[in-house]
């Protein structure tokens, strides 16, 4: 588990949503309140969020772009190449990240031991806050008729007055 954010993707009512919040700790210290932890991918078809080490994550997202382009954004079969190299490269398995990805019709969460989970709800949430956005959306989603997005930032919300290495400088992408 990864002590320092909470990202959560959701696929709801043919949206895509994920969102992160801005905070950065290292150890027991807040260093940044406003980074952001999410992307949009492959001409903004994909969207990605990140737990973990910064440099880490920009590693993986530029390689799995590579692997969206080879594959003609078939995100199903770059996330299985991804999490095949992350597991097998000298390099790539050293990561410390875990990756949230999706578009309108599937949503990843992808690490380096060489998962690679689809949930069954189109539901995923990492990092230190992520069980607990995890449950505040699929709550909302089963009592509100939020939109994606604002399921998303109410989660996210949610996490933030729980969890310490979570704030409430929320940054969320749409498809």
């Amino acid at each position: 588990m990864f002590l320092s954010t909470t990202i959560i993707g959701i696929r709801y009512k043919g949206e895509a949503a994920i969102g992160g919040d801005g905070q950065v700790t290292v150890e027991k210290t807040i260093m940044k309140q406003s980074a952001n932890k999410i992307r949009k991918l492959y001409n903004g078809k994909i969207l990605a969020g990140f737990a973990g080490g910064a440099a880490d994550a920009i590693t993986l997202f530029e390689r799995f772009e590579k692997k969206l382009e080879e594959s003609h954004g078939n995100l199903q079969k770059s996330v299985v190449n991804l999490a095949k190299d992350w597991r097998t490269d000298k390099v790539l398995r050293r990561l410390e990240a875990l990756l949230v990805v999706l578009n309108k019709e599937s949503v990843f969460l992808v690490s380096g031991s060489g998962d690679v989970i689809e949930p069954d709800d189109g539901i995923v949430a990492i990092g230190s806050g992520g069980a607990y956005a995890l449950a505040a959306a699929r709550a909302l989603i089963k009592h509100t008729n939020l939109s994606a997005k604002e399921i998303v930032e109410e989660s996210i919300r949610i996490a933030s007055s729980i969890c310490v290495y979570t704030n409430d400088n929320i940054g969320v992408e749409t498809l």
